[in-house]
């Protein structure tokens, strides 16, 4: 039976455990030129010096009005592809791997002057409302995705996920509190994320999986479930999705942070829905702290990959402390330089 430290393989994505960092904004940048910058370069990279299997960057822009602000990172442009290359090789060298996500903020984007989005809705009382998207424009943007992907892979690296979550574009498109359009993107709330899915799929190696992260269920009077979840992962399944990234929340008055009494692992039972009812490998996240609950995630089978957020923030070395806890390290897997500090070694 697998556990937290076991190998894992999807198509050509071969990682040396089952550790995600998963993407988190940095909002960092200084030039307001989507350019990851030296804490871009050392926040990623020193994860993957501190044994973490699989990073996944934080939500980039596929336009410069698609970013949450101007401080977030952008890819609409080959200028962009020299940093995120200094990046990936880097990481390469530590033994981890590497994914980017690819997103458009819509209707959350603060600093687009207006932002857009599938309906004129703005996010609460306090947010810019949105323009909503023409229906010739929607092919724009889904080449944009495409060209995202493509800088991606020019930039070396090893997969992309696209973002689907969290109140974000694919999002809104998704559900019926954003997505009053009368057009086809309106009678079909699907189709928007499922032409970005193909067009992605498209520009990516054969071998090379495609990632999505969904919210399975939303937190407000009027949104949806996880069996509506469950049909669209369906879809994108079938439009070239590999493995689904599960989160939950994102519209409404409680974010991306759960509902009422959210404790550690409070996702994990939707990931395991997906994964179980679609025959497909899934991420699972949310709380998932604790050394001993990720391990039971794996070892439980109930996701492949798990994915360590807030505690990898405070810690840059959770993946080595936690195979340390949980049986010892092996030296292997320390750095040379670091061999010197106190590891309980198996």
């Amino acid at each position: 039976m697998p556990d937290l430290f076991a190998p894992y393989e999807l198509k050509a994505l071969s990682l040396k455990n089952r550790v995600v960092m998963p993407p988190m904004c940095q909002y960092a940048v200084d030039k307001q030129d989507g350019i990851p910058n030296d804490w871009h370069f050392v926040h990623y990279v020193s994860r993957a010096v501190g044994g973490t299997g699989f990073i996944i960057v934080e939500m980039t822009g596929i336009h410069p009005d698609g970013r949450i602000t101007n401080q977030d990172t952008g890819i609409w442009s080959d200028e962009h592809i020299a940093a995120y290359r200094r990046l990936t090789d880097a990481v390469h060298t530590q033994g981890a791997k590497i994914a980017i996500q690819l997103g458009h903020a819509g209707r959350k984007a603060q600093d687009a002057e207006p932002p857009v989005a599938p309906s004129a809705i703005p996010f609460d009382a306090k947010s810019k409302t949105p323009r909503e998207l023409r229906t010739e424009e929607i092919a724009g943007l889904v080449e944009a995705y495409r060209e995202g992907a493509r800088r991606a892979v020019e930039a070396g690296f090893d997969t992309v996920e696209l973002h689907g979550a969290h109140g974000y574009l694919i999002h809104q498109f998704h559900s019926p509190l954003t997505n009053v359009r009368e057009d086809e993107y309106g009678a079909d709330p699907v189709l928007f994320g499922e032409q970005v899915t193909r067009a992605v799929r498209e520009v990516l190696p054969v071998e090379m999986p495609l990632l999505m992260r969904v919210s399975a269920k939303e937190y407000v009077e009027g949104g949806y479930n996880e069996d509506y979840a469950f049909e669209f992962c369906r879809r994108y399944k079938a439009a070239g999705v590999d493995m689904f990234h599960v989160s939950s929340g994102g519209e409404g008055p409680i974010g991306s942070n759960g509902g009422p009494g959210a404790g550690p692992a409070y996702q994990v039972a939707l990931a395991e829905y997906i994964r179980s009812g679609l025959q497909v490998p899934v991420i699972a996240v949310g709380r998932l702290e604790s050394y001993e609950e990720a391990q039971s995630i794996v070892t439980g089978e109930k996701a492949e990959l798990v994915a360590v957020g807030r505690g990898m923030l405070s810690d840059p070395y959770w993946t080595l402390h936690a195979e340390e806890a949980l049986g010892g390290v092996d030296k292997a897997n320390v750095p040379k330089p670091y061999e010197r500090g106190v590891w309980k070694r198996k």
